[in-house]
Protein backbone atom coordinates (compact mmCIF):
# COMPACT_ATOMS: atom_id res chain seq x y z
CA UNK A 1 0.00 0.00 0.00
CA UNK A 2 1.26 3.45 -0.93
CA UNK A 3 0.67 6.07 1.75
CA UNK A 4 0.79 9.82 1.38
CA UNK A 5 3.50 11.69 3.28
CA UNK A 6 0.91 12.78 5.85
CA UNK A 7 -0.38 9.23 6.30
CA UNK A 8 3.15 7.86 6.65
CA UNK A 9 3.90 10.51 9.28
CA UNK A 10 0.82 9.43 11.26
CA UNK A 11 1.94 5.81 10.99
CA UNK A 12 5.34 6.91 12.29
CA UNK A 13 3.72 8.54 15.33
CA UNK A 14 3.27 12.21 14.44
CA UNK A 15 -0.20 12.20 16.04
CA UNK A 16 0.64 9.90 18.91
CA UNK A 17 1.03 6.21 19.55
CA UNK A 18 -2.68 5.41 19.60
CA UNK A 19 -3.45 7.08 16.29
CA UNK A 20 -0.46 5.26 14.81
CA UNK A 21 -2.01 1.97 15.96
CA UNK A 22 -5.37 2.96 14.45
CA UNK A 23 -3.78 3.69 11.09
CA UNK A 24 -1.62 0.57 11.22
CA UNK A 25 -4.78 -1.49 11.77
CA UNK A 26 -6.37 0.02 8.67
CA UNK A 27 -3.19 -0.52 6.61
CA UNK A 28 -2.97 -4.17 7.65
CA UNK A 29 -6.66 -4.62 6.87
CA UNK A 30 -6.18 -3.10 3.43
CA UNK A 31 -3.08 -5.18 2.74
CA UNK A 32 -5.11 -8.34 3.35
CA UNK A 33 -7.37 -7.42 0.43
CA UNK A 34 -4.78 -5.94 -1.91
CA UNK A 35 -5.70 -2.27 -1.37
CA UNK A 36 -3.20 0.10 -2.98
CA UNK A 37 -4.11 3.19 -0.97
CA UNK A 38 -6.26 4.74 1.75
CA UNK A 39 -9.07 7.07 0.68
CA UNK A 40 -10.98 9.69 2.70
CA UNK A 41 -14.46 8.99 4.07
CA UNK A 42 -16.82 11.45 2.37
CA UNK A 43 -20.22 10.78 3.99
CA UNK A 44 -21.60 13.35 6.41
CA UNK A 45 -22.27 10.76 9.13
CA UNK A 46 -20.92 7.40 10.18
CA UNK A 47 -22.64 4.41 11.75
CA UNK A 48 -21.59 1.75 14.26
CA UNK A 49 -22.91 -1.79 14.37
CA UNK A 50 -21.95 -2.36 18.03
CA UNK A 51 -24.80 -1.01 20.14
CA UNK A 52 -24.90 -3.48 23.01
CA UNK A 53 -22.90 -3.53 26.22
CA UNK A 54 -22.61 -7.29 26.52
CA UNK A 55 -20.26 -8.48 29.24
CA UNK A 56 -18.17 -10.86 27.15
CA UNK A 57 -17.04 -7.93 24.99
CA UNK A 58 -15.33 -6.06 27.84
CA UNK A 59 -11.97 -6.09 25.96
CA UNK A 60 -13.64 -4.07 23.19
CA UNK A 61 -14.81 -1.43 25.65
CA UNK A 62 -11.33 -1.37 27.19
CA UNK A 63 -9.93 -0.71 23.73
CA UNK A 64 -12.43 2.12 23.24
CA UNK A 65 -11.34 3.62 26.56
CA UNK A 66 -7.73 3.52 25.38
CA UNK A 67 -8.68 5.40 22.21
CA UNK A 68 -10.79 7.97 24.06
CA UNK A 69 -8.17 8.50 26.75
CA UNK A 70 -5.74 9.42 23.98
CA UNK A 71 -8.03 12.26 23.00
CA UNK A 72 -9.26 10.59 19.80
CA UNK A 73 -12.88 10.66 18.64
CA UNK A 74 -14.69 9.96 15.39
CA UNK A 75 -14.05 12.51 12.65
CA UNK A 76 -17.77 12.39 11.85
CA UNK A 77 -20.87 12.18 13.98
CA UNK A 78 -22.50 8.75 13.78
CA UNK A 79 -25.62 6.70 14.45
CA UNK A 80 -25.66 3.26 16.10
CA UNK A 81 -27.50 -0.04 15.76
CA UNK A 82 -30.60 -0.64 17.95
CA UNK A 83 -30.46 -0.92 21.71
CA UNK A 84 -30.87 -4.46 23.12
CA UNK A 85 -33.43 -3.73 25.85
CA UNK A 86 -36.91 -2.25 26.16
CA UNK A 87 -39.08 -2.74 29.25
CA UNK A 88 -42.19 -2.69 27.05
CA UNK A 89 -41.24 -5.91 25.25
CA UNK A 90 -42.68 -9.00 26.99
CA UNK A 91 -40.28 -10.86 29.28
CA UNK A 92 -40.52 -12.83 32.51
CA UNK A 93 -38.53 -12.41 35.71
CA UNK A 94 -35.90 -15.00 34.83
CA UNK A 95 -35.35 -13.46 31.40
CA UNK A 96 -34.99 -10.04 33.02
CA UNK A 97 -32.32 -11.35 35.41
CA UNK A 98 -30.35 -12.80 32.49
CA UNK A 99 -30.73 -9.58 30.49
CA UNK A 100 -29.35 -7.56 33.40
CA UNK A 101 -26.31 -9.85 33.56
CA UNK A 102 -25.82 -10.05 29.77
CA UNK A 103 -25.90 -6.30 29.12
CA UNK A 104 -24.19 -5.15 32.29
CA UNK A 105 -21.79 -2.95 30.27
CA UNK A 106 -24.61 -1.07 28.50
CA UNK A 107 -24.37 2.17 30.48
CA UNK A 108 -20.58 2.24 30.18
CA UNK A 109 -20.70 1.62 26.45
CA UNK A 110 -23.38 4.19 25.69
CA UNK A 111 -21.29 6.79 27.53
CA UNK A 112 -18.36 5.85 25.29
CA UNK A 113 -20.50 6.31 22.18
CA UNK A 114 -21.49 9.80 23.32
CA UNK A 115 -17.83 10.71 23.74
CA UNK A 116 -16.92 9.27 20.32
CA UNK A 117 -19.59 11.38 18.61
CA UNK A 118 -23.05 9.76 18.64
CA UNK A 119 -25.46 12.07 16.80
CA UNK A 120 -28.23 11.82 19.39
CA UNK A 121 -29.20 9.66 22.35
CA UNK A 122 -32.15 8.34 20.34
CA UNK A 123 -30.27 7.52 17.13
CA UNK A 124 -30.09 3.76 17.68
CA UNK A 125 -31.38 1.87 14.63
CA UNK A 126 -30.27 -0.49 11.86
CA UNK A 127 -32.21 1.62 9.31
CA UNK A 128 -30.23 4.80 9.91
CA UNK A 129 -30.58 5.70 6.21
CA UNK A 130 -34.33 6.41 6.47
CA UNK A 131 -35.34 10.11 6.31
CA UNK A 132 -36.76 10.10 9.86
CA UNK A 133 -33.24 9.29 11.13
CA UNK A 134 -31.33 11.48 8.69
CA UNK A 135 -28.16 9.48 8.06
CA UNK A 136 -28.71 8.99 4.33
CA UNK A 137 -25.50 8.82 2.30
CA UNK A 138 -25.35 10.27 -1.20
CA UNK A 139 -24.48 8.37 -4.37
CA UNK A 140 -20.72 7.88 -4.51
CA UNK A 141 -20.10 8.63 -0.83
CA UNK A 142 -17.29 6.61 0.78
CA UNK A 143 -18.41 5.04 4.08
CA UNK A 144 -16.93 3.17 7.01
CA UNK A 145 -19.86 1.00 8.16
CA UNK A 146 -20.28 -2.60 9.28
CA UNK A 147 -24.03 -3.23 9.82
CA UNK A 148 -24.70 -5.80 7.09
CA UNK A 149 -28.20 -4.65 6.11
CA UNK A 150 -27.21 -0.95 6.18
CA UNK A 151 -24.07 -1.56 4.10
CA UNK A 152 -26.19 -3.58 1.67
CA UNK A 153 -28.82 -0.83 1.38
CA UNK A 154 -26.30 2.01 1.10
CA UNK A 155 -24.35 0.26 -1.66
CA UNK A 156 -27.33 -1.03 -3.61
CA UNK A 157 -30.22 1.42 -3.20
CA UNK A 158 -28.27 4.62 -2.56
CA UNK A 159 -25.19 3.97 -4.68
CA UNK A 160 -22.77 4.78 -1.87
CA UNK A 161 -19.54 2.81 -1.49
CA UNK A 162 -18.72 0.70 1.54
CA UNK A 163 -17.17 -2.68 2.23
CA UNK A 164 -18.61 -5.16 4.73
CA UNK A 165 -16.33 -4.15 7.59
CA UNK A 166 -16.12 -5.40 11.16
CA UNK A 167 -17.37 -3.31 14.07
CA UNK A 168 -13.83 -2.48 15.15
CA UNK A 169 -12.63 -1.63 11.64
CA UNK A 170 -15.56 0.72 11.02
CA UNK A 171 -14.67 2.69 14.17
CA UNK A 172 -10.99 2.80 13.23
CA UNK A 173 -12.00 4.20 9.85
CA UNK A 174 -14.17 6.87 11.46
CA UNK A 175 -11.39 7.88 13.87
CA UNK A 176 -8.81 8.13 11.08
CA UNK A 177 -11.25 9.50 8.50
CA UNK A 178 -9.79 6.97 6.06
CA UNK A 179 -10.56 3.50 4.69
CA UNK A 180 -8.54 1.18 2.43
CA UNK A 181 -9.70 1.21 -1.19
CA UNK A 182 -10.71 -2.25 -2.40
CA UNK A 183 -13.83 -4.28 -3.14
CA UNK A 184 -17.02 -2.23 -3.32
CA UNK A 185 -15.03 1.01 -3.27
CA UNK A 186 -13.77 0.26 -6.78
CA UNK A 187 -15.65 0.23 -10.09
CA UNK A 188 -14.54 -3.33 -10.83
CA UNK A 189 -15.57 -4.55 -7.39
CA UNK A 190 -19.13 -3.38 -8.06
CA UNK A 191 -19.62 -5.48 -11.19
CA UNK A 192 -22.09 -8.35 -11.08
CA UNK A 193 -20.90 -11.96 -10.87
CA UNK A 194 -24.42 -13.42 -11.20
CA UNK A 195 -27.49 -12.75 -13.30
CA UNK A 196 -30.60 -13.58 -11.28
CA UNK A 197 -33.72 -14.08 -13.38
CA UNK A 198 -36.92 -13.70 -11.35
CA UNK A 199 -39.64 -15.78 -13.04
CA UNK A 200 -42.29 -16.04 -10.34
CA UNK A 201 -46.04 -16.04 -10.97
CA UNK A 202 -46.64 -13.36 -8.32
CA UNK A 203 -44.73 -10.74 -6.36
CA UNK A 204 -42.10 -12.70 -4.42
CA UNK A 205 -41.82 -12.27 -0.66
CA UNK A 206 -38.76 -9.99 -0.25
CA UNK A 207 -37.32 -11.90 2.70
CA UNK A 208 -37.69 -15.22 0.86
CA UNK A 209 -36.35 -14.01 -2.48
CA UNK A 210 -33.40 -12.38 -0.71
CA UNK A 211 -32.72 -15.57 1.19
CA UNK A 212 -32.69 -17.68 -1.97
CA UNK A 213 -30.33 -15.30 -3.74
CA UNK A 214 -28.06 -14.86 -0.72
CA UNK A 215 -27.62 -18.58 -0.18
CA UNK A 216 -26.89 -19.12 -3.86
CA UNK A 217 -24.47 -16.27 -4.67
CA UNK A 218 -22.92 -16.03 -1.16
CA UNK A 219 -20.58 -13.00 -1.20
CA UNK A 220 -20.86 -12.25 -4.92
CA UNK A 221 -22.74 -9.39 -6.60
CA UNK A 222 -26.06 -10.30 -8.24
CA UNK A 223 -27.75 -8.39 -11.06
CA UNK A 224 -31.48 -9.07 -10.64
CA UNK A 225 -33.72 -9.12 -13.68
CA UNK A 226 -37.51 -9.37 -13.71
CA UNK A 227 -38.11 -7.89 -10.26
CA UNK A 228 -39.10 -4.53 -11.69
CA UNK A 229 -42.35 -6.06 -13.02
CA UNK A 230 -43.42 -6.57 -9.40
CA UNK A 231 -42.07 -3.47 -7.63
CA UNK A 232 -41.79 -1.00 -10.49
CA UNK A 233 -38.97 1.19 -11.74
CA UNK A 234 -39.21 4.01 -9.19
CA UNK A 235 -37.52 4.11 -5.79
CA UNK A 236 -40.71 5.09 -3.96
CA UNK A 237 -41.65 4.20 -0.37
CA UNK A 238 -42.99 0.77 -1.31
CA UNK A 239 -39.88 -0.13 -3.29
CA UNK A 240 -37.59 1.12 -0.51
CA UNK A 241 -39.37 -1.01 2.09
CA UNK A 242 -39.20 -4.03 -0.20
CA UNK A 243 -35.51 -3.60 -1.02
CA UNK A 244 -34.66 -3.00 2.65
CA UNK A 245 -36.05 -6.40 3.60
CA UNK A 246 -34.84 -8.14 0.44
CA UNK A 247 -31.30 -6.82 0.89
CA UNK A 248 -31.12 -7.74 4.56
CA UNK A 249 -31.95 -11.34 3.66
CA UNK A 250 -29.28 -11.47 0.94
CA UNK A 251 -26.76 -10.10 3.45
CA UNK A 252 -27.62 -12.44 6.33
CA UNK A 253 -28.53 -15.65 4.48
CA UNK A 254 -25.47 -15.08 2.31
CA UNK A 255 -22.85 -12.33 2.48
CA UNK A 256 -24.15 -9.98 -0.19
CA UNK A 257 -22.93 -6.43 0.28
CA UNK A 258 -24.19 -5.09 -3.04
CA UNK A 259 -26.85 -6.03 -5.57
CA UNK A 260 -28.23 -4.36 -8.68
CA UNK A 261 -31.89 -4.46 -9.75
CA UNK A 262 -32.45 -3.96 -13.45
CA UNK A 263 -34.22 -0.67 -14.28
CA UNK A 264 -34.45 0.31 -10.58
CA UNK A 265 -31.30 0.72 -8.48
CA UNK A 266 -29.14 3.74 -9.40
CA UNK A 267 -26.15 2.03 -10.98
CA UNK A 268 -28.36 -0.39 -12.92
CA UNK A 269 -30.35 2.56 -14.28
CA UNK A 270 -27.17 4.45 -15.17
CA UNK A 271 -24.98 1.64 -16.50
CA UNK A 272 -27.41 -1.18 -17.29
CA UNK A 273 -26.04 -4.57 -18.27
CA UNK A 274 -22.52 -3.18 -18.66
CA UNK A 275 -22.32 -3.90 -14.92
CA UNK A 276 -22.48 -7.64 -15.63
CA UNK A 277 -19.22 -9.55 -15.99
CA UNK A 278 -18.80 -11.54 -19.19
CA UNK A 279 -18.46 -14.81 -17.28
CA UNK A 280 -21.46 -14.15 -14.99
CA UNK A 281 -23.43 -17.23 -13.96
CA UNK A 282 -27.22 -17.39 -14.24
CA UNK A 283 -29.57 -18.29 -11.39
CA UNK A 284 -33.29 -18.66 -12.11
CA UNK A 285 -35.74 -18.06 -9.27
CA UNK A 286 -39.28 -19.30 -9.86
CA UNK A 287 -42.13 -20.38 -7.58
CA UNK A 288 -40.71 -23.88 -7.17
CA UNK A 289 -37.29 -22.56 -6.19
CA UNK A 290 -38.75 -20.31 -3.49
CA UNK A 291 -40.80 -23.21 -2.13
CA UNK A 292 -37.70 -25.42 -2.10
CA UNK A 293 -35.71 -22.81 -0.18
CA UNK A 294 -38.45 -22.24 2.39
CA UNK A 295 -39.08 -25.96 2.90
CA UNK A 296 -35.42 -26.52 3.74
CA UNK A 297 -35.20 -24.03 6.60
CA UNK A 298 -34.36 -25.96 9.78
CA UNK A 299 -36.91 -25.92 12.61
CA UNK A 300 -34.92 -25.77 15.83
CA UNK A 301 -37.68 -25.39 18.37
CA UNK A 302 -37.53 -28.07 21.05
CA UNK A 303 -41.13 -28.90 20.17
CA UNK A 304 -41.81 -28.22 16.47
CA UNK A 305 -45.55 -28.30 17.17
CA UNK A 306 -45.47 -25.79 20.03
CA UNK A 307 -47.86 -22.85 20.08
CA UNK A 308 -45.99 -19.57 19.34
CA UNK A 309 -45.43 -17.44 22.45
CA UNK A 310 -44.12 -14.30 20.73
CA UNK A 311 -43.95 -12.73 17.27
CA UNK A 312 -41.32 -10.28 16.02
CA UNK A 313 -41.71 -8.20 12.86
CA UNK A 314 -39.29 -5.49 11.83
CA UNK A 315 -35.78 -6.85 11.39
CA UNK A 316 -34.47 -4.61 9.89
CA UNK A 317 -36.54 -1.85 11.50
CA UNK A 318 -39.78 -0.99 9.69
CA UNK A 319 -40.32 2.10 7.58
CA UNK A 320 -43.12 4.53 8.43
CA UNK A 321 -45.14 3.27 5.46
CA UNK A 322 -44.71 -0.33 6.58
CA UNK A 323 -46.08 0.59 10.02
CA UNK A 324 -49.07 2.29 8.43
CA UNK A 325 -49.75 -0.55 5.98
CA UNK A 326 -49.28 -3.27 8.59
CA UNK A 327 -51.65 -1.51 10.99
CA UNK A 328 -54.35 -1.37 8.32
CA UNK A 329 -53.83 -5.01 7.52
CA UNK A 330 -53.89 -6.33 11.08
CA UNK A 331 -56.98 -4.28 11.96
CA UNK A 332 -58.86 -5.42 8.86
CA UNK A 333 -58.02 -9.07 9.50
CA UNK A 334 -58.94 -8.88 13.18
CA UNK A 335 -62.31 -7.36 12.25
CA UNK A 336 -62.92 -10.08 9.64
CA UNK A 337 -62.18 -12.73 12.27
CA UNK A 338 -64.41 -11.12 14.90
CA UNK A 339 -61.48 -10.22 17.17
CA UNK A 340 -60.20 -6.99 18.69
CA UNK A 341 -56.63 -7.90 19.62
CA UNK A 342 -53.87 -10.11 18.25
CA UNK A 343 -53.92 -13.66 19.61
CA UNK A 344 -50.11 -13.95 19.85
CA UNK A 345 -48.03 -11.33 21.69
CA UNK A 346 -46.63 -9.31 18.79
CA UNK A 347 -43.77 -6.80 18.67
CA UNK A 348 -43.09 -4.50 15.73
CA UNK A 349 -39.74 -2.73 15.75
CA UNK A 350 -38.75 0.59 14.19
CA UNK A 351 -36.26 3.37 14.77
CA UNK A 352 -37.01 5.94 17.49
CA UNK A 353 -37.31 8.57 14.74
CA UNK A 354 -39.90 6.57 12.82
CA UNK A 355 -41.78 5.74 16.02
CA UNK A 356 -41.89 9.44 16.93
CA UNK A 357 -43.54 10.27 13.59
CA UNK A 358 -45.90 7.29 13.77
CA UNK A 359 -47.12 8.34 17.21
CA UNK A 360 -48.44 11.55 15.68
CA UNK A 361 -50.96 9.57 13.61
CA UNK A 362 -54.31 7.96 14.34
CA UNK A 363 -52.96 4.65 13.09
CA UNK A 364 -50.63 4.45 16.08
CA UNK A 365 -53.61 4.21 18.41
CA UNK A 366 -55.29 1.71 16.11
CA UNK A 367 -52.16 -0.43 16.40
CA UNK A 368 -52.13 -0.07 20.20
CA UNK A 369 -55.81 -1.01 20.40
CA UNK A 370 -55.05 -4.09 18.31
CA UNK A 371 -52.63 -5.22 21.02
CA UNK A 372 -49.43 -4.78 19.03
CA UNK A 373 -46.32 -3.55 20.89
CA UNK A 374 -44.07 -1.03 19.14
CA UNK A 375 -40.41 -1.03 20.17
CA UNK A 376 -37.02 0.36 19.15
CA UNK A 377 -35.00 -2.70 20.19
CA UNK A 378 -33.00 -5.17 18.13
CA UNK A 379 -34.98 -8.46 18.12
CA UNK A 380 -31.74 -10.36 17.64
CA UNK A 381 -30.32 -8.98 20.88
CA UNK A 382 -33.53 -10.03 22.66
CA UNK A 383 -33.28 -13.54 21.25
CA UNK A 384 -29.64 -13.87 22.30
CA UNK A 385 -30.90 -14.35 25.85
CA UNK A 386 -30.69 -18.12 26.54
CA UNK A 387 -34.06 -17.93 28.32
CA UNK A 388 -35.60 -16.40 25.19
CA UNK A 389 -33.99 -18.92 22.85
CA UNK A 390 -36.07 -21.71 24.32
CA UNK A 391 -39.31 -19.84 23.56
CA UNK A 392 -41.25 -20.70 20.37
CA UNK A 393 -40.88 -17.33 18.61
CA UNK A 394 -42.14 -16.64 15.09
CA UNK A 395 -40.92 -13.96 12.69
CA UNK A 396 -41.24 -12.66 9.15
CA UNK A 397 -37.53 -11.77 9.17
CA UNK A 398 -35.06 -14.10 7.48
CA UNK A 399 -32.23 -12.29 9.24
CA UNK A 400 -33.72 -13.05 12.64
CA UNK A 401 -34.37 -16.66 11.58
CA UNK A 402 -30.75 -17.07 10.50
CA UNK A 403 -29.14 -15.78 13.69
CA UNK A 404 -31.58 -17.08 16.33
CA UNK A 405 -34.05 -19.85 17.12
CA UNK A 406 -36.96 -17.81 15.75
CA UNK A 407 -39.03 -19.64 13.12
CA UNK A 408 -39.68 -17.98 9.76
CA UNK A 409 -43.09 -17.53 8.18
CA UNK A 410 -44.05 -15.29 5.27
CA UNK A 411 -45.86 -12.05 6.11
CA UNK A 412 -49.13 -13.53 4.84
CA UNK A 413 -48.70 -16.49 7.18
CA UNK A 414 -47.69 -14.27 10.10
CA UNK A 415 -50.77 -12.04 9.75
CA UNK A 416 -53.01 -15.09 9.58
CA UNK A 417 -51.45 -16.47 12.76
CA UNK A 418 -51.51 -13.31 14.88
CA UNK A 419 -55.08 -12.42 13.89
CA UNK A 420 -56.47 -15.90 14.54
CA UNK A 421 -57.15 -16.63 10.88
CA UNK A 422 -55.19 -19.87 10.88
CA UNK A 423 -57.45 -21.54 13.44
Amino acid sequence: MKLTKEQQAILDGSQGETMAKVLKTLVMYGDCFGAKRLVPITSEFGHTVISFGIGVMSPVYDLYDEILNSGLVSKQKFTADPRPLDKNVPSNLLQDVVFKFMYKEQARYEEQLKKFGLTDDEDYTCTNYLPEVGNTPKKGDILSWAESSAVNFANSVLGARCNRNSGIIELMGSVAGLVPEFGFLTDDGRKADFIVEVKTSKKPEPQLLGSAIGMHVLDKVPYVKGLDQWIGTELNEDAIGYLKDFGAATASNGSVGLYHVDKLTPEAVELGESLIRKDAQVYVVDDAELERVKANYPIIWKDPNAEPKLCFMGCPHMTLKQLNDNTDRVCEMLKANGLQKVVIPTVWTASPGVIKEFKKTRKYWEMVNAGVILSYICPLMYMNNPMCKIMPVITSSNKLRTYTTARYYTEDEIFEMITGGDK
